[in-house]
């Protein structure tokens, strides 16, 4: 089964970098000439651990001798998401180990969930006939199949709850014109979701930056955003791989990444298959895109988002003008605060591997039809960080 390569994220500000540097340097020759007070039997880190690849943050990785775009940064240690208030655990929470019973908050504040290894978790929108959201059904409304047999819904609930957002905007040549519009209908996102979720920003072209990593604060999301450099292509498929690799290290359990690109893809390493690999691991995140697409290259465009919105259980949108794109992110806020969590125990064991298909129905009264988004399968076991707030 392929595992597509993740990608590093280029620094951008080259001086906040050598000033990190230099005080890290500085400090690493204070350290050394203090004694040490460590414990002798405290273990050392692993080597070799945290040397795949990813997504690198502005604040924490600081380049060694080569400039930014002399090469991109290795890895660095997970970063935890910051900006969460302090809430108080949900009642009914479940002990680590067992299903889900709610969100819950950890020491920092971060809202996570407690499930079992071998349970899977869904987000799933429903509408009815008129595409209107429907958020009254109970757990007896729904019916899950997996590789087209019925699952056992283990716990079931409907809330607001924080998520994990990358917002991945296109910087290339084309979007010059388009940028204010975007990046305005990118905040109106933020701030008509919950209060308590993290949001990244990468902006990518040719190459693609992480301009601002996890956080809650409007003025740093505003100010990343505004980092425009309107120029060469779109490596949209490696910028969306190496977002979803830097998903994995919120805590948060839900996730989404909300796409606005104006052209086809013409620069990744990746391909678009690869891209749909890496969202459908287990616990990926749900696409949300807006194209901007004109008459060229139009057609296959608009299939690539399709299908990276369609395979995740979100949406694609293409507004045949621009002045639309800020009532679409916020629908798309709406429609992400009134989803519906399932989760299940597969019966098929976790270790056999392969791609598991999922469908979801629901029926209920008054309702003459009703629609189920939520992700089309996934490949069981490569990515647990929603099941109990880490990562395998």
């Amino acid at each position: 089964m392929y595992m597509p390569k993740l990608g590093t994220m280029l620094l951008r500000n080259r001086l906040a970098c050598v000033l990190v540097f230099g005080v890290f340097i500085v400090s690493l020759a204070w350290t050394q000439t203090q004694p040490s007070t460590t414990p002798a039997s405290q273990p050392a880190p692993a080597p070799g651990q945290g040397q795949q690849p990813t997504l690198a943050s502005p604040e924490q990785n600081p380049p060694a001798q080569n400039a930014p775009n002399q090469g991109k940064p290795p890895n660095q240690a997970p970063a935890s998401p910051s900006g969460g208030q302090q809430a108080a655990p949900a009642q009914g929470q479940a002990p680590p180990g067992q299903s889900p019973q709610g969100p819950s908050a950890t020491d920092n504040g971060v809202f996570t969930f407690t499930a079992k290894a071998e349970e899977v978790t869904l987000h799933a929108t429903v509408v009815d006939e008129r595409n209107r959201l429907i958020t009254n059904l109970g757990k007896g409304d729904f019916a899950v199949f997996e590789n087209s047999q019925p699952q056992q819904i283990r716990s079931f609930r409907q809330e607001d709850i924080p998520v994990a957002i990358g917002v991945v905007i296109d910087n290339s040549g084309s979007m010059r014109e388009k940028r204010d519009e975007v990046n305005k209908a990118a905040l109106n996102l933020v701030k008509a979701s919950n209060p308590e979720d993290q949001v990244f920003v990468v902006n990518f072209n040719d190459e693609y930056y992480l301009d601002q990593e996890f956080t809650a604060d409007i003025k740093k999301l505003q100010s990343a955003l505004e980092h425009v450099e309107s120029r060469g292509g779109t490596a949209l498929y490696d910028a969306i791989v190496a977002s979803a690799d830097y998903l994995t290290k919120s805590k948060l359990q839900r996730k989404v990444l909300f796409i606005v690109t104006d052209g086809e893809d013409d620069a990744s390493q990746e391909s678009l298959e690869q891209a749909v690999h890496k969202l459908q691991q287990e616990n990926g995140p749900t696409v949300y895109a807006i194209g901007l697409l004109g008459t060229e290259k139009a057609r296959k465009a608009k299939r690539a988002l399709e299908i990276l919105a369609d395979r995740t259980g979100g949406i694609s949108f293409f507004p045949p003008s621009l002045g639309e794109v800020d009532d679409i992110s916020r629908s798309i806020a709406h429609d992400i605060r009134n989803q519906y969590t399932i989760t299940y125990t597969p019966t098929t064991p976790k270790n056999v591997g392969g791609f598991r298909t999922i469908h979801v129905d629901a029926r209920a009264r008054p309702y003459k039809k009703l629609t189920v988004r939520t992700r089309s399968g996934y490949y069981p076991g490569q990515e647990q960080a929603g099941a109990g707030g880490g990562t395998n």
